[in-house]
């Protein structure tokens, strides 16, 4: 590997208000390398590569590319670097076409010849794999074909070192190898590659190096050959933890939520589910598979109260015996009913939390309805705050602090924590582990774990197949708002489930104990 340094950080630090969120960081990135930047949440790693690709400016310290020291004010003088970042969440226009999101906001005195740009495309999908419709409509497209057409993007307009923040977060393990041979192919062309990741496996597949954070700080770096998981998780949290997720049989499962037909319809007309039908036993952990899109949110959001059902019935057995249909109502009287259903949905700040509230009071939303004055009571949810404060290591300067100031993996940690200490009866989790670190993966997993033993039924809808194999006992997965297949946790194999995720397959039908 070629040991010119590309870009290199001297005692680069940055803070927000009294967080410290990048600590005098010294280190290097080579040119031609895959590198993997790892820590826990709150370590630094995104505020560092902000800083690289201009969306934010150091406080101090020094940032050098080839070798000379620069000024980074913005994504456009990134660009002129040869820097650009692809974020979890794509900037892209929907209603434009994948050339024409690519030519948005490149500056030339003349106009452009769609047709010329989309000849270049196609060149530079030739040349490292890709596999872009130049004319096709970004509404139309697959996650995977967004994320790729966002590489692209950087590729046209010259660039060389490209950092991807979490690339393979909703991707199928299909998707996600497609991926890896891109990025070797961008390497071969001695591009440099910044993934920022907390799935260990990918890490060791696909990497050259890894350099590791640490509370702001850089830890150090280890060649990808001469390390394992293990060894990265010490580096990360400081101390060895088990990478082991428990998966104890279900006690005495009995059927707790029973979905018939399910069909939902959203409001454009499209339909989101359709004829879908299972069983979420109490004491298990049911997992949900699929591609992003496929109907995940619109099933939880149903069994929830928070989606109109346009057909099907869902049933819910109360652990006394007495028997509810749940649909036709709201959340507030699935409430009264006695029902205990805990949400956390995959909009954390839109649908989950209020940004602009503390800790305190985005714990209160859960419990002012229960007959407690919303502002006389403020010792019970401040209490319970400091205990999901301590139990998940939320990294936060006070319970005062709004929600806003935090970053993604500590207000996951929050509405997690939250949802758990409802003591519901059925526990439902839209990626409840995304954007966490190892160390509190873990945990969230644990913690999954006991309530499945207390006799809740866990639904988990999750991206990171292995995971989902692992903690579940059974998996669902769902193509095309349909089911299909719901899969042995335990003897299922993870190709099987990442292709039934993208085609309609024949057997793996409901295993019920």
């Amino acid at each position: 590997m070629d040991r010119t340094v590309a870009v290199g950080f001297e005692n680069v630090t940055k803070t927000f208000g009294p967080v410290v969120a990048n600590d005098r960081v010294t280190m290097e990135i080579y040119k031609g390398e895959i590198l993997s930047l790892l820590g826990e949440n709150g370590s630094g790693k995104t505020t560092l590569m902000n800083m690289l690709s201009g969306i934010y400016y150091p406080d101090a310290g020094h940032i050098k590319v080839d070798g000379k020291e620069v000024k980074i004010r913005s994504p456009k003088e990134a660009y002129a670097l040869g820097i650009g970042m692809v974020h979890q969440h794509f900037k892209l226009v929907e209603v434009f076409s994948a050339t024409e999101n690519i030519v948005l906001g490149l500056e030339d005195k003349g106009k452009y010849k769609l047709k010329d740009v989309a000849n270049k495309v196609r060149e530079i999908c030739e040349r490292y794999g890709f596999d872009v419709d130049p004319g096709k409509k970004v509404y139309d497209m697959s996650v995977s074909e967004r994320q790729t057409l966002e590489i692209v993007k950087l590729l046209y307009r010259g660039l060389d070192i490209l950092i991807l923040d979490e690339p393979t977060a909703v991707l199928t393990p299909q998707e996600t190898e497609k991926l890896f041979a891109v990025m070797r192919n961008m390497k071969k062309h001695a591009k440099t590659v910044i993934i920022i990741t907390h799935k260990l496996n990918e890490v060791m597949e696909v990497s050259d190096r890894v350099a590791v954070l640490r509370h702001g700080q850089f830890i150090g770096d280890v060649m990808t050959s001469e390390t394992t998981p293990q060894k990265l998780t010490e580096m990360m949290v400081g101390h060895s933890i088990s990478l082991n997720i428990e998966r104890p049989e279900p006690n005495n499962p009995q059927p707790r939520i029973i979905v018939d037909g399910l069909t939902v319809v959203n409001e454009y007309g499209v339909k989101m589910l359709d004829n879908v039908s299972f069983t979420a036993n109490s004491g298990e952990i049911l997992g949900i598979a699929g591609i992003s899109g496929c109907g995940q949110k619109e099933l939880l959001e149903a069994i929830a109260g928070l989606q109109h059902i346009e057909s099907g019935r869902i049933t819910y057995n109360a652990p006394d015996g007495n028997v509810h249909n749940l649909v036709g109502k709201d959340v507030l009287q699935i409430r009264k009913l006695g029902i205990s259903l805990s949400f956390v949905p995959e909009d954390r700040l839109g649908m989950g939390l209020v940004g602009n509230m503390d800790l305190i009071d985005n714990v209160m939303l859960k419990s002012y309805r229960d007959g407690k004055h919303f502002f006389t009571d403020r010792k019970s949810p401040k209490k319970l705050a400091e205990e999901i404060v301590k139990e998940l290591d939320v990294s936060t300067p006070s319970v005062s602090t709004e929600i806003r100031k935090l970053s993604g993996g500590n207000v996951q940690k929050i509405l997690v924590g939250r949802e758990i200490a409802e003591h519901p009866s059925v526990l439902m989790t839209a990626y409840a582990v995304r954007g966490l670190d190892i160390n509190t993966s873990y945990t969230i997993y644990k913690l999954l774990n006991e309530q499945k033993k207390a006799g809740v039924s866990v639904i988990y809808v999750g991206e990171d197949l292995d995971v989902l194999l692992e903690l579940c006992d059974r998996i669902l997965v769902l193509c095309g708002g349909k089911v299909n297949g719901i899969l042995d946790g335990r003897t299922a194999a993870k190709e099987d489930v990442g292709l039934r995720m993208t085609s309609i397959q024949e057997g793996g039908q409901d295993i019920d104990r």
